[in-house]
């Protein structure tokens, strides 16, 4: 993420603190998230699209172990990582989600769940409630 300009809290915390900081990234390979469609709507209930192939969360997919706790050190190639935060927008997932990363670099452990669940909201709308249609529906494909 810094190479392409933008900065995230794990990186401004070891700016400040140094070696006190651990950094643990999060992947998932599918599943659902609670996440906004824009800044400041409201959570919904998303589906999470397949990893990408040739993102890291593929590869650790296609490791077949659901759950992966990781010392990334020996993750120091560029490969593309997903990012889901309280945005996703699964419709431009490429652009809007991936990026060139070196997990070696970024994080000091990664903990992989092949397939996540969503953290329900502490105040729930009818909007996630409702859940996100299947991309399939109104098929059973």
């Amino acid at each position: 993420m810094g190479e392409g300009g933008q900065l995230n809290v794990g990186q401004l915390v070891r700016q400040r603190h140094g070696a006190e900081t651990l950094l643990v990234g999060f992947t998932t390979y599918t599943g659902s998230v609670t996440a906004a469609s824009d800044w400041g709507g409201a959570a919904e209930r998303k589906f999470v699209r397949p990893a990408l192939a040739g993102s890291w969360e593929r590869l650790l997919h296609e490791t077949g172990v659901s759950h992966l706790l990781l010392d990334p050190a020996g993750l120091g190639r560029r490969q593309l990582e997903r990012a889901i935060g309280v945005i996703y927008r699964p419709e431009t997932e490429r652009l809007s989600h991936y990026f060139d990363a070196r997990l070696g670099d970024q994080f000091d452990a990664v903990v992989h769940i092949g397939v996540t669940t969503p953290v329900e909201p502490l105040e729930r709308t009818s909007v996630w409630d409702a859940e996100e249609l299947p991309e399939t529906y109104p098929w059973a494909v």
